[in-house]
């Protein structure tokens, strides 16, 4: 009388099959994962000791081998189960259909060496209805299924072996991590390391409001002193919250209440003027919206105030100080916008109306 060797994954399930199987079929279990990665140093073969990549257990040397042992628990099962296997013309693997179930299958097949033919089994729910099912309907090895189970663990152990002790010393015993836990730490440790090299910096501009001898008073905004444009957001880097360029001037607020108070002090006049041409903007832009052509000419007078001897132009209200903070990231992680950069031609002063 023929016999099979039906192999399934726990003891229970090799219990409750048994009872729907025809005379001649032994069920035994493999009780979980028969071979694994090292889990010890004392599991590791001798010849692999003195490989750098031996206590991982995958060669990162060559394609990523993994290395697979019997651990000392399994080995009685597994000697068991060759002796079983001796006895039978047929092999039936009847663990889960999943990724894990797939691959105690494909390590039972590379630990037993099986010269009989083998099937692989797979069902549902354990009736005799399905069970039958699946004995006239056997499959062959889901080989996709084995790798996909095999660089899951290996991947657990390259991101994840190594950061577990650390758990243990720093949070508690018996964690572990892996292909998840570990990169998220990694991304949660990087952006805690940037959020404490910021620096928080602010920057501030003036605003003046000027009237001559006859018109109407208007604004003007301070846009460079001494030939350098006044530092704007897009001048601080994101990241550190400091100042990247170097060729603005950066006016904190102490030198903007000294600049308000030597404007408001002095009497100045116009050096030059004229219309300025712009880009044409969007309805919605503060300039308006443009019709029938592809530039447009807006009157403004191009501001530049200088210290006047004779003076026919003085500040009407004296300058207004506004103060920013840089663009950069704050502690917390949010982001400011930063002011836009005029289109207007350099100069001293620009109309309050095209401030940023």
């Amino acid at each position: 009388m023929s016999k099979s060797l039906v192999i399934v994954e726990s003891p229970t399930k090799a219990r409750t099959i048994k009872k729907f199987l025809p005379a001649g079929h032994i069920v035994e279990a493999s009780v979980g994962h028969i071979r694994d990665l090292p889990a010890k140093a004392d599991q590791i073969p001798k010849k692999y000791k003195k490989e750098a990549w031996s206590r991982l257990g995958v060669n990162v040397e060559k394609n990523f081998e993994a290395l697979y042992v019997v651990p000392p628990t399994s080995k009685p099962q597994v000697k068991k189960l060759k002796e079983l296997l001796a006895e039978c013309d047929t092999l039936y693997l009847a663990t889960d259909e999943d990724r894990e179930g797939e691959a105690i299958s494909w390590h039972l097949l590379e630990l037993l060496k099986p010269k009989v033919p083998t099937k692989r089994l797979v069902f549902h729910e354990i009736t005799k209805s399905a069970i039958k099912e699946a004995l006239e309907t056997p499959r062959e090895l889901d080989e996709s299924l084995v790798s996909a189970q095999e660089t899951r663990r290996i991947l657990d152990r390259l991101y994840g072996y190594s950061v577990s002790p650390v758990l243990w010393r720093n949070v508690g015993p018996k964690l572990s991590a892996g292909r998840v836990q570990s990169v998220t730490t990694r991304l949660i440790v990087d952006r805690e390391k940037e959020r404490m090299k910021f620096v928080r910096s602010e920057f501030w501009d003036l605003t003046g409001s000027f009237k001559g001898g006859e018109g109407p008073e208007f604004d003007a905004v301070l846009s460079s002193i001494d030939g350098k444009r006044i530092a704007r957001g897009k001048d601080f880097d994101a990241d550190t919250g400091l100042l990247s360029n170097k060729e603005v001037a950066h006016i904190d607020k102490a030198k903007a209440a000294g600049c308000a108070n030597t404007v408001s002090t002095r009497v100045c006049s116009l050096c030059s003027s004229g219309p300025v041409e712009f880009a044409p903007q969007g309805p919605s832009s503060r300039c308006g919206p443009v019709v029938g052509h592809s530039h447009y000419t807006r009157p403004c007078v191009r501001t530049r105030f200088a210290p006047s001897r004779g003076g026919s132009l003085a500040p009407a209200t004296g300058p207004g100080i506004r103060r920013r903070t840089s663009r950069a990231a704050t502690r917390s992680g949010s982001r400011r916008r930063a002011p836009r950069a005029s289109r207007r031609r350099p100069g001293a002063w620009r109309p309050a109306s095209r401030a940023a």
